[in-house]
């Protein structure tokens, strides 16, 4: 094995490279259902009381190693025009929460007086998750009608959309009374990795889509219908639409983005440093082309992400055929992660890092369990002040690269909609509410705790972090978190997010990449739809043969499909 590199800082954390990014073998889905196939969770309805039109609720019992829960889902009718999927919305096709324990009439007849109320409602600590979610009602109808009728659909149609419904907001971390983080990696360590109740609502939700699907197509009245082909099924995931309510989590938690990206790039650096085989250059190449057919089977209309993607698949296709010319050329992984690095954009090189580590699950999947942390900024008030004043040169010289004399550099604001209490942007002289505006601007308070600190220095030059504080107490958070952070090499997004033309879009696919979504398609600059769990194992698989290659899902071939096709040549 060749020498470890990791990437610096500066390329990693760059804002752009990180809206560039993809899902990966740490990403949480994953990594979710590579526990659940190991530990052989079971999964099963002790409920399913739905009616014709598949109305109802449903309650899943979730026996794991450690615990037990139950997933609740409540669905109800809902009228197009009250169909929305933006958070203002306040009716959904269906609500659910995850609990602990079993769920009793007493509770369940509370639970249903509540949850479908959303944040209206009151949900307590045995909550670990509130979610809702919304049918796509041209795709769930059209196959709805199929399946009776005993067809199937063509795969490429369903290809268009790739799932029956999405989900709108799936709240957890203590939001509207669910239990914290504390508790969950307390009381629950089956899930004690980021998101992993979260992204367990996501995927029991997918579930129920499909159930409810045969249960609707099965019905008396329809005595030709067929269940959904078991290809298909795999194939389907959940929808999810994803606004600004993301973006701030990153910022506000820059410990925890330390560890993930710190432990990504940890990966890839062993995996850049691994010895090249000729069989691992070949599966290199067959997990490209099939991230290609993947990437062509997104739907998007927005110019700039269908832009991206064109010129992801003509680099990417580069890279193919040079890989086809003669596989062993390949030597050293470094040389085709650097070649990739001059030649090719960001999303390509992205791809690149993905595709690469799904080689070494052995290298990789040890890193899943640290991506978890205990978050706290802190500072030694006894530090001179200058000690901090050269932390930042060395930590944070980045942030000297705006000059926030300039207007255009700090006419964003990010403030929280007292409705909905969801993040919101504003402009500085067009909106209300600067002066209630988030801590966002990390590179703005690091130059001005600076400039402080450098006039308060000169005069007194060996006096400690804590003289400087009861000088300028307004600087104590901007303080404890340059202290905590210049001890970690990831964390700080290098982006200046108070700038005129910031794009939010960076930051919501950085976190979606790493929960592991796909097919990502903008919306506008503030909110984009995705794909969860598209190609994963549905629950029937889980405790059957686990190849945990779900990676990049394209849409099957069917039996009937690939006979017509054939037919016609």
């Amino acid at each position: 094995m060749s020498q470890i590199i990791l990437r610096p800082a500066a390329q990693a954390m760059d804002l752009e490279r990180l809206g560039a990014g993809f899902a990966s073998r740490l990403s949480f889905m994953r990594t979710l259902v590579r526990h659940m196939v190991q530990e052989q969770w079971a999964i099963s309805y002790s409920q399913f009381e739905l009616d014709q039109d598949g109305y109802g609720h449903a309650i899943f019992d979730i026996k794991m190693p450690h615990s037990q829960l139950s997933f609740v889902v409540f669905s109800q009718y809902l009228a197009p025009e009250e169909r929305n999927d933006r958070v203002i919305a306040e009716k959904w096709d269906l609500t659910m929460t995850l609990v602990e324990g079993e769920v009793d009439d007493v509770w369940l007849e509370r639970l249903a007086a509540n949850v479908p109320l959303q944040e209206a409602g009151r949900i307590d600590s045995r909550s670990l998750s509130l979610a809702r979610g919304n049918r796509s009602a041209r795709v769930f109808d059209a196959l709805l009608a199929q399946l009776r009728d005993g067809q199937q659909p063509d795969p490429k149609k369903l290809a268009e959309v790739g799932y029956l419904y999405r989900t709108t907001a799936v709240y957890g971390s203590g939001k509207f009374g669910a239990c914290d983080w504390d508790k969950i990696a307390r009381h629950h360590p089956d899930l004690a990795r980021p998101f992993a109740a979260e992204m367990l609502v996501c995927y029991l939700l997918r579930q129920f889509s499909l159930d409810q699907l045969h249960h609707m197509a099965h019905q008396p009245e329809y005595p030709h219908a067929v269940d959904l082909d078991i290809n298909l099924q795999r194939y389907l995931g959940i929808g999810n639409s994803t606004g600004l309510g993301m973006a701030p989590y990153l910022i506000n938690h820059p410990l925890l983005m330390s560890q993930w990206v710190g432990q990504r790039e940890q990966a890839y650096a062993e995996v850049l440093a691994a010895p090249v085989a000729l069989d691992k250059v070949e599966r290199l190449q067959r997990i490209l082309d099939q991230a290609m057919q993947h990437v062509r089977e997104v739907s998007t209309f927005d110019e700039w992400q269908a832009s991206n993607n064109a010129q992801l698949l003509i680099d990417a296709q580069s890279l193919s055929d040079w890989l086809s010319a003669d596989p062993q050329q390949v030597t050293d992984w470094r040389q085709l992660h650097e070649w990739a690095e001059q030649h090719y954009s960001l999303e390509a090189q992205e791809l690149l890092v993905s595709v690469l580590m799904e080689l070494y699950p052995e290298v990789v999947n040890s890193k899943e369990d640290n991506l978890a942390i205990n978050e706290s900024l802190t500072y030694d008030p006894t530090q001179l002040a200058q000690d901090l004043a050269d932390n930042i040169q060395h930590s944070y010289d980045w942030v000297f690269d705006y000059d926030f004399s300039q207007a255009d550099e700090q006419q964003t604001f990010w403030y929280y909609s007292q409705e909905k209490i969801e993040p919101r942007l504003g402009k500085l002289g067009v909106d209300d509410g600067a002066e209630l505006q988030m801590f966002l601007g990390i590179a703005k308070a690091v130059q001005a705790c600076h400039d402080d600190l450098l006039i308060f220095i000169e005069a007194n030059s060996v006096a400690s972090v804590a003289e400087f504080l009861l000088k300028a107490p307004e600087h104590l958070g901007i303080v404890s978190r340059i202290a905590t952070m210049a001890q970690t090499q990831y964390g700080e997004i290098r982006a200046n997010l108070l700038h005129k033309d910031v794009l939010p879009m960076h930051l919501l696919r950085c976190k979606l990449a790493f929960f592991g979504v796909s097919k990502f398609d903008p919306k506008s600059s503030l909110w984009v739809r995705n794909t969860m769990f598209q190609g994963a194992p549905i629950v029937s698989d889980l405790s059957g043969e686990f190849n945990d290659d779900w990676y990049f899902p394209v849409a099957p071939t069917l039996a009937s499909q690939a006979k017509r096709e054939s037919s016609n040549v």
